[in-house]
């Protein structure tokens, strides 16, 4: 079994659902008292937090950097940013280890792929669902079409992420918020919606909505445990 490295804590609830998803994974495939391989440094979300918010993307990029190439020397076999968001910086954490970066959107959208969608909603941070480097990595690698909430609604799914399930406060009336948005894309002609950002599934589950949900964490631990087994 490979070692799954980890760059978590951003947020750290996310994390946790990561590592749970992980152990499962391996459990229900190897059975027994098998668990995962991880190796996992957990930044202080305070400063991505801070640097994001205020657009010192490089100051993101260096913590990143620095916290990927200790996880390789724990010992990891590939590597996973634990965030949707954080993949603005992708490029620069794979450039600065050996092991390889399994791209959260990559797998997400070869999983859509798969199911044979075509058509996307994307819920996420603000900077996920405005900027280019999600959104165009699904059209132009898998050609996706991605459409995003307007800028009203997109405020409000990313100030609910940051002031609330960021802090592990989940409340019902922001699940209503979420799911008016969903029904308004699906109206729009959206096959599916895609949870991108990794504390959505704190929030919306698939028993809260009838719209095709694709929940990013699960995808990416998923995908994770079958390049931990492979031969």
């Amino acid at each position: 079994m490979k070692t799954i490295g980890l760059i978590g804590g951003m947020s750290w609830e996310s994390t946790a659902y990561y590592y749970h998803h992980l152990n499962t994974g391996v459990k229900e495939a190897l059975g027994g008292y098998h668990s995962a391989k991880v190796a996992l440094f957990s930044v202080e979300f305070s400063e991505i937090h801070h640097l994001q918010h205020s657009g010192d993307w490089d100051g993101t990029a260096a913590i990143l950097v620095d916290a990927a190439r200790k996880v390789e020397a724990a010992g990891a076999d590939f590597l996973l940013i634990c965030t949707n968001t954080m993949h603005k910086v992708a490029l620069q954490v794979q450039a600065a280890v050996d092991i390889p970066l399994l791209h959260l959107a990559d797998a997400t959208a070869q999983v859509l792929v798969d199911d044979g969608i075509q058509k996307v909603a994307l819920l996420g941070t603000g900077f996920t669902m405005a900027q280019d480097f999600y959104k165009g990595r699904l059209r132009d690698n898998f050609g996706l079409d991605v459409r995003v909430p307007n800028e009203a609604d997109q405020k409000i799914v990313h100030d609910i992420i940051y002031n609330e399930l960021c802090l592990g406060e989940v409340k019902d009336a922001s699940r209503q918020e979420y799911l008016r948005i969903i029904d308004q894309l699906v109206a729009d002609g959206a096959e599916a919606v895609i949870l991108g950002c990794t504390e959505i599934c704190m929030l919306i589950e698939q028993q809260h909505t009838s719209a095709k949900l694709f929940d990013t964490t699960a995808i990416h631990a998923d995908a994770a445990v079958r390049k931990a087994l492979e031969e």
